[in-house]
């Protein structure tokens, strides 16, 4: 196939062109500002509502994408609220029209568990279905993207298939997932022993497989996949496992849930303290029974892979 990957240059853009270069893809990727080693060719490109992607996706058979504007220091909740708007809803749509023009036959969507909410309650876990629009003005673009999407497919015909992903980590992660593998590095005493939370992550590889079938797979047409590892795990055992694939000590301080969550909120962490606490499980069943697809890394390998690489990293430090 030719695939158009928006966001190729970032953490999951990047290893799904690989993955769809091994699968013998032809692989042309978008970037804001700088060229991308091993694809085809790369598209210097923003995602807005006015970018002309019509050179770009002359001859694609799927878009992928993966691009969006995340949360970003420093901005006002008003001025946030515009730009998800117009890069994850307008340029979304902007994106998907024009594929409809150019005679692309599937649009892949990177979309984010956020659209079902930021937790869940203790034994229950996120399915597709969602009964309110999101609160959280990421997760709000993200759904609004989603709709737009869908009512493009059922004017246009355009494959349309979405994707709500977890936290996602793997070889390369950054943010809060690194935070905690540089606490386990350090071996310092962790105050999570009394955290007995349920999450639900995707590694890097396993994201990149679904995505992959769902440009193939006829059954993903017009269908919302939630992916994950198919392992849920506390925030605690989390660090231990990190700590044993990195032959680290640990200790975890019993320290209560309300305090813990009282201290990130002093130290301007309330929402890291609400992630470290907090259950976020997702069922995966209609994703894997759908496509007959299941998560080709196990949950341990993943930590594995992402523990080696960081220890590689900071060697070269």
């Amino acid at each position: 196939m030719r695939i158009f990957v928006t966001g190729a240059s970032g953490f999951v853009g990047k290893r799904f062109c690989q993955l769809a270069n091994e699968a013998s893809h032809c692989v042309i990727g978008q970037s804001r500002s700088r060229l991308i080693e091993g694809l085809t060719r790369t598209v210097k490109a923003s995602i807005t509502s006015h970018t002309d992607w019509s050179d770009s996706i002359v001859d694609i058979d799927c878009v992928v994408h993966c691009a969006a504007r995340v949360h970003q220091m420093n901005e006002s909740e008003d001025d946030a609220v515009s730009l998800y708007q117009e890069v994850n809803v307008a340029g979304t749509l902007n994106l998907a029209r024009q594929a409809v023009d150019a005679g692309v036959k599937r649009f892949v969507f990177l979309s984010s568990i956020k659209v079902n909410g930021e937790s869940t309650l203790p034994n229950d876990s996120f399915k597709p279905e969602i009964v309110a629009r999101p609160n959280d003005p990421y997760g709000a673009s993200k759904w609004d993207a989603e709709q737009g999407l869908l009512e493009i497919s059922r004017e246009t015909g355009l494959e349309v298939v979405i994707i709500r992903p977890p936290l996602v980590y793997g070889p390369g992660v950054k943010a809060n997932f690194h935070s905690l593998l540089k606490w386990v590095d350090k071996e310092a005493p962790l105050p999570l022993g009394a955290i007995h939370n349920q999450r639900s992550l995707v590694f890097l590889d396993n994201l990149g497989s679904l995505m992959l079938e769902c440009c193939t797979n006829p059954h993903a047409v017009g269908q919302i996949f939630l992916v994950s590892d198919d392992h849920n795990v506390s925030t605690s055992d989390l660090l231990k496992e990190a700590a044993t694939k990195m032959n680290r000590s640990y200790r975890m301080l019993p320290i209560s849930e309300s305090w813990l969550r009282l201290a990130a909120s002093l130290l301007g962490k309330k929402q890291v303290g609400q992630r470290l606490c907090s259950s976020l499980q997702l069922d995966i069943s209609h994703t894997k029974q759908q496509l007959g697809w299941a998560p080709p890394v196990s949950f341990s390998d993943g930590i594995e892979k992402t523990v080696d690489d960081y220890l590689k990293q900071k060697e070269k430090e």
